[in-house]
């Protein structure tokens, strides 16, 4: 557990801040203690364990936010992902930068979408809300511009020495 810490804390740590700026450490706990109830179900050939801790974070922190009485209000940001808040060197991974390079490279309206559901932890019932979209209309456009990350990513870590 030391280990994952050293090696994962600083990525825990942005994730926990960005989502629960105001309980980033409370957040960062309950991410570890997630991550050791479900170390059993990594598996590398799913993806890297950037990848898997990230997926558990997120849905730890949406989980959190989601739970909190009253639900605060997040501001929708069009290129939040896109745009990711300055960090330090150390907590920046390979998989970060590509995915926002891989985000830069979407259409506008799917990063805005996808930054909606992904980056602000919208439902998508919300984004349409939101965006004045039909619901449908978002669930395609977050679909399709998840099989487009994923397939740029994975060509980006096939060129990758």
């Amino acid at each position: 557990m030391r280990e994952c810490i050293s090696r994962y804390g600083p990525l825990v740590w942005s994730i926990a801040r960005r989502f629960a700026p105001d309980a980033s450490g409370e957040a960062a706990k309950e991410i570890f203690v997630e991550l050791w109830k479900h170390a059993g179900r990594y598996d590398p050939r799913a993806g890297s364990e950037p990848a898997f801790i990230t997926t558990i974070a997120r849905r730890c922190v949406i989980d959190r936010l989601r739970s909190a009485k009253p639900r605060p209000k997040l501001k929708p940001s069009p290129d939040s992902l896109a745009s990711s808040e300055q960090h330090t060197a150390s907590e920046r991974c390979v998989e970060a930068a590509i995915a926002a390079g891989v985000l830069a490279t979407l259409d506008p309206r799917q990063r805005r979408i996808l930054s909606l559901a992904v980056g602000q932890g919208m439902t998508h019932e919300e984004i349409a809300s939101t965006t004045a979209t039909e619901l449908g209309t978002v669930k395609s456009l977050v679909r399709r511009a998840l099989i487009a990350v994923r397939k740029r990513v994975l060509q980006q870590e096939d060129a990758r020495p």
